[in-house]
């Protein structure tokens, strides 16, 4: 997270003080870096440039307009799993001629939408959803470009709520279903195969899992030639691995190195869906400390926010960082006489725990934490449990920051609700 340095010793986004961003919008707050967005979205495009490549950021690991809206002015294209996915994405200025559309249970009215907005293709999840996108082209007199997502049946040992390549999954077509469905192509006239999709799940830190289901692709396409003839892009999905804690996290290169020769070969264009990896590391998430106490046992730090405000640790038991965001703010040494702490949050759940047996500086009530990688899936993830308003989110720009989402207030919360 090069952009958020500590800068003696207080902890700085870019060149703003995060403690003015916590006193003038409130806690908690999401932060984001532009600089860092614009980095990691250049080096993943750096990384392929060998291969004629499309990358379409995963607006569900970040679905913020500010940060759609940074992504899209640097050249990226974006991926979606739903309607209201793609209505952002054009909010933001995006392209819907530059999306990709994916997702197990696109509705009639969401494959309507997109139709109409003339997206750049659906990744396909089955054979009754093919047929229903046949259906409702043929009603609009358009033809719609799909790719079939592949179940590749590769395990890229990651977390079994986010392995998505395994044939005990819900994702994609096994390779027998896929083979009937493009020898049978011509049962779906208002359809065309553009490409072949094989996310397989994420975070993957580990390059050989790409490779593996690329070559398991490329089988299947060299057993169905009339197929081979009509795709043009394979779609190797997003996953990237990101630095949360100690993780051997391969190099963006190194990913490219295991995809970019495989594809190229093939004669094929690239689409890549990373989402994580440019935006985890982009963001921290600002919390204020209310109380602390002693159980006798253990030491509890309990901030303003709680799982429903950043859900992975509850979900995945997911490391964040945590660490005071000033020296200077608690008046304390943070580099020595650190205690086992659990940092938690208000909500009436055992599981609203961000970080258990941490060590951390004797904080005391006011004084604000950071919690690090929070850019993917933090705010996207986000909810009203407990009829918690849902926080704010910044965007900074060099020395200057501004909102980018207003924070809601108790009206909003009922806002659209009778008695």
């Amino acid at each position: 997270m090069e952009q958020f340095k500590y800068k003696n010793g207080v902890l700085h986004c870019e060149g703003v003080n995060v403690g003015d961003i916590a006193r003038e919008a409130g806690t908690p707050v999401y932060v984001y870096s532009k600089a860092t967005l614009l980095a990691k979205y250049k080096a993943v495009a750096d990384a392929f440039s060998g291969i004629d490549t499309t990358v379409c950021f995963s607006v569900k690991s970040c679905s913020s307009l500010g940060v759609l809206n940074v992504l899209r002015g640097a050249g990226c294209s974006f991926d979606v799993v739903s309607g209201g996915e793609l209505f952002r994405v054009v909010k933001a200025g995006g392209d819907p001629a530059r999306v990709v559309y994916a997702g197990v249970g696109k509705t009639d009215a969401e494959i309507k939408y997109a139709l109409e907005q003339g997206i750049m293709m659906f990744n396909v999840e089955s054979e009754a959803e093919l047929s229903n996108i046949n259906r409702i082209a043929g009603k609009m007199g358009k033809v719609a470009p799909v790719a079939l997502r592949l179940n590749p049946d590769v395990d890229p040992k990651t977390h079994r709520h986010t392995t998505t390549g395994k044939l005990e999954n819900k994702f994609g077509l096994d390779f027998g279903m896929a083979g009937h469905i493009v020898d049978d192509l011509p049962r779906y006239p208002n359809v065309v195969l553009r490409g072949l999709h094989l996310h397989i799940g994420s975070p993957v830190n580990a390059t050989a899992p790409y490779g593996e289901a690329i070559d398991k692709a490329l089988a299947f396409l060299k057993a169905h030639p009339k197929a081979d003839a009509t795709v043009e892009y394979l779609n190797t999905g997003g996953g990237f691995g990101l630095l949360y804690n100690e993780e051997d996290v391969p190099a963006f290169s190194a990913y490219a190195n295991e995809i970019v020769p495989r594809v190229k070969k093939a004669g094929k264009k690239l689409i890549l869906e990373p989402g994580r990896s440019i935006v985890g590391n982009a963001a921290v998430m600002l919390a204020r400390v209310q109380y602390r106490k002693f159980n006798g046992v253990k030491t509890f730090v309990i901030v303003d926010a709680g799982m429903n405000d950043l859900i992975r640790p509850a979900f995945y038991d997911s490391y964040h960082r945590v660490w005071p965001t000033s020296d200077k703010d608690t008046g304390k040494d943070t580099t020595t006489a650190l205690i086992q702490t659990d940092v938690v949050g208000p909500i009436c759940e055992s599981s609203d725990c961000f970080a258990k047996d941490r060590p951390l500086p004797n904080v005391d009530r006011g004084d604000v934490l950071a919690f690090f990688s929070a850019g993917a899936y933090g705010y996207t993830m986000s909810s009203t449990y407990n009829s918690r308003p849902r926080v704010a989110e910044v965007l900074v720009d060099g020395e200057k920051w501004r909102v980018i989402r207003k924070r809601e207030t108790w009206d909003d919360l009922v806002a659209h609700e009778t008695i």
